[in-house]
C-alpha cells in the first residue's frame, strides 16, 4: 500500500479516547452481536447521484435482515453532513454517522462523517484523518480494502452512482478474498462512471437496480452456506463433485486444477453456484456441462490475482536498500540481470520491481551499465495482454506514489499507462508454472502469494525448481503467508521481517522434477530418457559433422539487417566495422560484395522470394579469381524463425561460363569500369544526404519531443485541475441531493404548521427581534388590519382594534426579560382576549423574536358577569 495512506489497521490518536455509539441496542441485537463472526457486513459505496439510489436500495432491506449496512460517500469536508437524517426517513433500521472504536451491529446502517477515511478492524470501525488532498481522495476503496482484509469472504461489496472510478480497487480487493460484488445497472444510475467502470474492469457477480439488490444478497447468503467446512466432511461430501469440475476444467482450457488446495477451489465454486442459486455440487457440475461459458466464468474465477501497485512497502524497500544493491554489487559489468516473476497477474508486482530496481540504479550510482531484464508469465492469456498493455485507473495513485506517478507513468484515457521505459524492462508471457518449463540464469524469483492457494505436493516439487533456475546468489521472495518449508539446504533467509530467501549453492542439489505438458510422472520420464540416450548422442554427433564439412558460410539477419545468427566460417565475405561494434549486414559485408547484397536483401523482403547472386568477385582477396555465389531465402518455417533472411555463401571452384568468358577475352572496356565507379560514387553520395537527412530529422524529432513535453506538462496541470474541479463537482452534487431533500422536508413541516394553526382556530403573530411581522394566522384579522403585504412591516404600524397602549412597551419588555406576559384585554366591539407574549425560540435555543397568542374569552367574561351580578366595564370605559 502506498505510503502515502496511514495503516488501515492503526485508529487515528486524537480520536482513540473516543467510544460513542450512539445507535441503541435492542435485545435482538444484544443477541447477534454475541457471535460476531455471524454478522455479515455489506460495504456501499457512492458519489455524485448517489442519494437516490441510497434510498431506493434501503427501502428494499428488510428490518430484520441481521445485515450491517457501512455507506461511504464523497462529501464536502467543509459541509456538516446530514446524509443520516435523510436516509433514516428510508430505513425503519437505525441509522447513525460512524465514530472511532464503534462496534458494527446487525440491522444497522452506518455513514461515513465528513473530511475522514473509514476502516474497520475485527467489526470495530475506526476513523482516520485523510493524508491525500481533497481532489484525490479515494474513501470507498480505502474502506473497501479494509473491509477486505478484515472480513475476507464474508465480505459484500456495492458500487452506485458515481462520478470517476473511486471504488474500483476496493472491489478487485473484495473478489480477491473471494466475498460478493455488486454494481448499480449503469443505465439507472445518475452518474454511470463509478459502476461502469468496475463492470468493465469484470469484477462484479452481479448487477441490477438500486432496489433488486438487496433481494439478490439475500437469495445469494441463502444459496451458499458461508460457514467454514472442515476437510474431513468436505471430502466425504464434494470429492467427488469437485474431481469432476476439476477434468471438465482441464478439458475446456487445458490447466490442472488439481495440485490446488480444495478449500480453495471449493471456496469458488460455492461462490459461482451460489451467484445461480444451484441448490447441490451436483448440479452446478451438470450446469457447467451444459453451459461452456460458465467453465470459462469459473476458470477466471479460480484465476482472481491478489496484486497491486507496491504490495507490502516493507518488502520493496529493502530490495531497494539491501537486496538490490548487493545483486549490482556482486555482478559482472554489462551483463543484464535476469529476473522471473511468475503468476504476475495484471502486472503490478512486475512494474514495481523494474520501478524500484530503476530507483536503485539511479541511487547507487555503479560505474558499469546495469539494465534488469524481467520476464512475467500468468496462466491467463487476457491477464496476460491487460498486463502487456500498462494501463491502469487513476485510482493507482493510493498505491504509487505521486512522484512515481510523474517519472513513470503518463496519463491515457482516464487512467495511466507505465511508460515505455519501464514496459521495454518486461516480457510478459502466458504459462504454467506447474506444466512448462521454468526460466533460468535468473537472479531474482518473486513468486508471492501462489504458494498459499497450492497443495503442499506441488509446493515441494517448485521450490528445488526455483533454486535449480536462481544463479548463486540469486533471491527468492515468497508472500508474507508463504515460506520455503523445509528447504533450508536449498535458500537461506536474508531478512527476519520479510519472507526474501538467498539461493546457497549446492553441488548436487537432489532430484528435480521438472514440469511436462503431458504430465508423465517422473519414473517414466527417466526410464524414456534413459532409452533413448544412445540414440540421441548417435544423431547429435552426426548432424554436427555434417554442419561442420558440408553446409555452407551462413548468417541469418531480421527485417533490419541486424545478424542474429552465424553459421560455419564467414571471415571470408564479413569483416567487422571499424568503430564502435556493430553486426549489421550492411556494415559487416566485404565492399566488394556490399551493393549487391544490399540490393537482394531489399528484393527479397519486398517480394518474399528467394534470390540467388551467381559468380560474384572478392576483389580484396589474395586469389584474383576468387568468386562466390550468394543465395539470400526469406525463412517461412519453424515459426520461431518467421520474418528473418538467411544469407549462404558458396565458393565457385569452376568458374562459371560468363565469368569465363570475361577472363578469356579481356575485353572489359575503361569505359564500363568508369560507369561502376560513378555508379559507387553516386551510391555513396546518397548514402551521405541521407545521413544528412537523417541527423536533420533527428535534430526535428527532438524538438517535437521537447514541446510534446511541455505539452505532457500542461496536460498533467490541466488534468489535475480537472479532478480538483471533478471531486468538487461531486460533493456539490451531494450537497445538492441534501439540501433538496431538507427543503422538501421543510415544505412538509411547513405545510403542516399551517395546517395544524389553521385547525386550531388560534389567533397568532409572530415578530422578529425588531418587532416586525414574520408571520400571522388568519384569524388574528379579526382585531388586526393585517393582509400578506404585511409581512415584514412594524407592528405598531397596523391598526388593531384592541384597548391595548401598551403594545409595544410589553413586546420589547419579553425581549429584553424573557418572562412571558399575559393580560386580558376588551376590544372596541365588546369582545373580550386574552393576550399572551412568549419569546421565540429557534432549535438551536436562540431568541429571535416574540410569539402573540390572542384567546378570544367573551363568552367567559359574559357568564362571569352574570355569576357575579356584575355589569362588565364596556371596552371604551
Amino acid at each position: 500500500m502506498a505510503n502515502t495512506r496511514k495503516s488501515i489497521f492503526m485508529p487515528n490518536s486524537s480520536e482513540n479516547e473516543k467510544s460513542t455509539t450512539n445507535i441503541p441496542v435492542t435485545s435482538a441485537t444484544k443477541e447477534k452481536t454475541g457471535v460476531q463472526d455471524t454478522l455479515q457486513i455489506v460495504g456501499i459505496g457512492a458519489s455524485a447521484g448517489g442519494l437516490e439510489a441510497l434510498e431506493q436500495f434501503l427501502q428494499h432491506v428488510r428490518k430484520d435482515s441481521d445485515l450491517a449496512f457501512v455507506v461511504v460517500q464523497h462529501l464536502d469536508p467543509t459541509h456538516a453532513g446530514m446524509l443520516p437524517e435523510i436516509l433514516q426517513r428510508s430505513t425503519s433500521m437505525n441509522v447513525a454517522q460512524a465514530a472511532t472504536r464503534m462496534k458494527i451491529r446487525p440491522n444497522c446502517v452506518y455513514v461515513i462523517p465528513p473530511n475522514k477515511d473509514l476502516s474497520i478492524l475485527h467489526g470495530v470501525l475506526h476513523l482516520l484523518d485523510p493524508i491525500t488532498p481533497r481532489g484525490v481522495r479515494l474513501p470507498i476503496d480505502f474502506f473497501f480494502r479494509a473491509l477486505a482484509l478484515d472480513q475476507k469472504e464474508r465480505a459484500i461489496g456495492i458500487i452506485l452512482s458515481g462520478m470517476g472510478s473511486d471504488g474500483t480497487l476496493g472491489m478487485r480487493a473484495i473478489k480477491e478474498n473471494a466475498g460478493l460484488t455488486m454494481a448499480q445497472e449503469p443505465s439507472t444510475a445518475k452518474f454511470d462512471s463509478m459502476p461502469r467502470s468496475v463492470i468493465d474492469a469484470g469484477l462484479v457477480d452481479v448487477i441490477a437496480p438500486p432496489q433488486e439488490l438487496p433481494g439478490k444478497i439475500f437469495s445469494y447468503l441463502h444459496s451458499v452456506r458461508l460457514d467454514q467446512t472442515d476437510h474431513a466432511t468436505l471430502a466425504v461430501k464434494t470429492d467427488s463433485a469437485l474431481k469432476k469440475i476439476i477434468i471438465l476444467l482441464r478439458d475446456h482450457t487445458g490447466n490442472d486444477f488439481s495440485l490446488y488446495k480444495k478449500s480453495t477451489l471449493y471456496r469458488r465454486i460455492e461462490r459461482r453456484r451460489g451467484l445461480h442459486k444451484i441448490e447441490t455440487l451436483a448440479n452446478y457440475v451438470r450446469y457447467l456441462q451444459e453451459n461452456p461459458k460458465e467453465v470459462d466464468l469459473l476458470f477466471k474465477e479460480l484465476l482472481i490475482g491478489v496484486t497491486n501497485f507496491f504490495r507490502d512497502p516493507e518488502v520493496w524497500g529493502y530490495l531497494k536498500t539491501d537486496g538490490l544493491p548487493a545483486l549490482v554489487a556482486a555482478h559482472p559489468e554489462g551483463k543484464a540481470l535476469r529476473a522471473w516473476v511468475p503468476a504476475c497477474s495484471t502486472g503490478e508486482e512486475a512494474y514495481s520491481l523494474a520501478i524500484v530496481f530503476k530507483e536503485t540504479i539511479e541511487q547507487l550510482k555503479p560505474k558499469g551499465r546495469f539494465s534488469l531484464q524481467i520476464f512475467a508469465t500468468d496462466l491467463d492469456p487476457e491477464t496476460v495482454q491487460k498486463a502487456r498493455s500498462g494501463i491502469y485507473p487513476t485510482n493507482i495513485a493510493a498505491d504509487v506514489s505521486a512522484d512515481r506517478l510523474n517519472r513513470f507513468f503518463v496519463e491515457e484515457n482516464k487512467g495511466y499507462r507505465v511508460n515505455k521505459e519501464i514496459r521495454d524492462m518486461i516480457i510478459f508471457a502466458p504459462q504454467n508454472i506447474a506444466m512448462d518449463p521454468p526460466f533460468t540464469k535468473l537472479d531474482i524469483l518473486s513468486c508471492r502469494n501462489l504458494l498459499i492457494y497450492l497443495t503442499a505436493e506441488l509446493q515441494h516439487k517448485l521450490i528445488p525448481l526455483f533454486h535449480y533456475a536462481l544463479n548463486n546468489s540469486g533471491i527468492l521472495l515468497v508472500g508474507s503467508a508463504e515460506s520455503i518449508g523445509s528447504f533450508t539446504n536449498l535458500f537461506r533467509s536474508t531478512s527476519n521481517k520479510i519472507h526474501l530467501y538467498q539461493r546457497i549453492n549446492l553441488i548436487s542439489p537432489g532430484a528435480i522434477d521438472f514440469p511436462s505438458r503431458r504430465l508423465t510422472p517422473l519414473k517414466k520420464r527417466l526410464e524414456s530418457s534413459t532409452l533413448n540416450k544412445t540414440q540421441f548422442n548417435f544423431q547429435y554427433q552426426a548432424e554436427q559433422f555434417l554442419l561442420r564439412n558440408l553446409s555452407p558460410a551462413a548468417v541469418l539477419v531480421n527485417t533490419d539487417g541486424d545478424i542474429t545468427y552465424f553459421n560455419g566460417s564467414t571471415g571470408k565475405y564479413l569483416e567487422p566495422a571499424a568503430g564502435k561494434a556493430n553486426l549489421n549486414i550492411y556494415t559487416m559485408t566485404r565492399e566488394s560484395l556490399r551493393y549487391q547484397l544490399a540490393s537482394a536483401l531489399k528484393t527479397v523482403n519486398k517480394t518474399n522470394k528467394k534470390l540467388v547472386l551467381e559468380g560474384l568477385k572478392i576483389s580484396d582477396s589474395k586469389e584474383s579469381d576468387h568468386l562466390v555465389n550468394i543465395t539470400v531465402q526469406p525463412i517461412e518455417t519453424p515459426e520461431i524463425l518467421q520474418g528473418m533472411t538467411v544469407i549462404a555463401f558458396w565458393d565457385v571452384t569452376n568458374l562459371p561460363s560468363a565469368a569465363k568468358q570475361r577472363k578469356s577475352s579481356r575485353k572489359t572496356t575503361l569505359v564500363e569500369e568508369e560507369e561502376l565507379i560513378q555508379a559507387q560514387l553516386a551510391i555513396k553520395v546518397a548514402q551521405e544526404e541521407m545521413q544528412t537527412s537523417k541527423e536533420e530529422l533527428t535534430s526535428v524529432n527532438e524538438e517535437l519531443q521537447s514541446m510534446n513535453e511541455e505539452l505532457q506538462s500542461a496536460n498533467e496541470e490541466m488534468m489535475t485541475s480537472r479532478e480538483e474541479i471533478q471531486s468538487l463537482n461531486e460533493e456539490l452534487q451531494t450537497v445538492n441531493a441534501e439540501l433538496q431533500s431538507k427543503v422538501e422536508n421543510l415544505s412538509t413541516i411547513n405545510s403542516d404548521l399551517q395546517n395544524l394553526l389553521d385547525s386550531a382556530e388560534l389567533a397568532i403573530i409572530f415578530l422578529d427581534h425588531n418587532l416586525n411581522v414574520r408571520r400571522f394566522t388568519y384569524q388574528v384579522t379579526r382585531m388586526f388590519k393585517l393582509i400578506p403585504a404585511d409581512v415584514g412591516r412594524p407592528l405598531t404600524d397596523i391598526v388593531n382594534s384592541l384597548c391595548y397602549p401598551d403594545l409595544s412597551e410589553d413586546a420589547t419588555s419579553v425581549l429584553r426579560t424573557l418572562l412571558f406576559i399575559e393580560k386580558q384585554l376588551a376590544a372596541n366591539d365588546g369582545r373580550w382576549f386574552k393576550v399572551r407574549i412568549m419569546p421565540y425560540k429557534t432549535l438551536e435555543n436562540v431568541i429571535d423574536g416574540v410569539v402573540m397568542t390572542f384567546i378570544d374569552i367573551t363568552t367567559f367574561k359574559t357568564l362571569e358577569a352574570k355569576l357575579s351580578g356584575i355589569i362588565p366595564p364596556s371596552p371604551t370605559a
